[in-house]
């Protein structure tokens, strides 16, 4: 099985402490009103908006936010226009990084990236440059409970699975993005507690770096998850 991403690990445990201050409701209401406004508001027949509205529930984010941020991707409230962009670059020893990003103002956005990107040992690159490297997946971070991957692999033999990761106290299983949520109510028919369900960018052949270097990267990747117009970061480390 794939090594587990150690990054992955760290910004969960981030996120949740994000969302205990309320920063990470705002990133979800920029993607939950983006959802809306190019797959529709219903929940039921737009399976990103699904998606997302279960992780802001996982969050606490309020009915209230959620319900807001729906109506300005229909239409039915005024609110700012985000257009979605991907940034691709190299971190230090060459690691390989995705930033994606909702904005309002995307050369605004592009400074930030690149001044996190210089001021970290780091370079932005051309589109392309990285994502090669990368393929599109869905993945499910399970709770281990316990349980060692043979035997979480065994609860999930009749769904269709291409690669289990362990690391801590947490499993990352990967699916294709058809797949998702099926493997996700599998999990959970299981018994397993889901943590999180998304589609993300996972790295083909993660490389395994020196501790120093994995926290030279570290630094970077988490000072470009601060930046407000930046929704997800995804590198290719182990």
């Amino acid at each position: 099985m794939a090594g587990h991403s150690k990054w992955a690990n760290i910004k969960h445990k981030k996120g949740k402490m994000d969302a205990q201050k309320g920063k990470v409701f705002t990133k979800l209401n920029r993607e939950i009103t983006v959802a809306a406004r190019e797959g529709g508001g219903d929940p039921g027949s737009n399976s990103r908006l699904r998606l997302i509205i279960e992780k802001s529930r996982s969050v606490n984010m309020p009915q209230d936010n959620i319900a807001r941020a729906i109506k300005r991707g229909t239409g039915e409230l005024e609110g700012v226009s985000y257009e979605s962009s991907m940034y691709e670059g190299y971190g230090p020893s060459g690691i390989a990084v995705i930033v994606e990003t909702l904005t309002d103002n995307k050369n605004r956005t592009v400074s930030d990236v690149r001044r996190v990107f210089t001021k970290y040992g780091g370079n932005l690159a051309e589109s392309g440059a990285v994502s090669w490297m990368f393929e599109r997946k869905g993945t499910v971070l399970v709770k281990a409970e316990g349980h060692s991957e043979d035997e979480l692999l065994e609860k999930l033999l009749d769904y269709n699975i291409d690669d289990i990761s362990s690391g801590g106290d947490l499993f990352s299983i990967y699916c294709s993005m058809e797949d998702l949520e099926t493997v996700k109510k599998g999990v959970e028919s299981s018994g397993l507690p889901v943590e999180a369900a998304e589609v993300g960018w996972v790295a083909k052949n993660p490389l395994d770096a020196s501790e120093s270097d994995q926290e030279k990267a570290f630094r970077l990747l988490d000072a470009l998850e601060e930046l407000d117009d930046v929704q997800s970061v995804y590198a290719n480390l182990k």
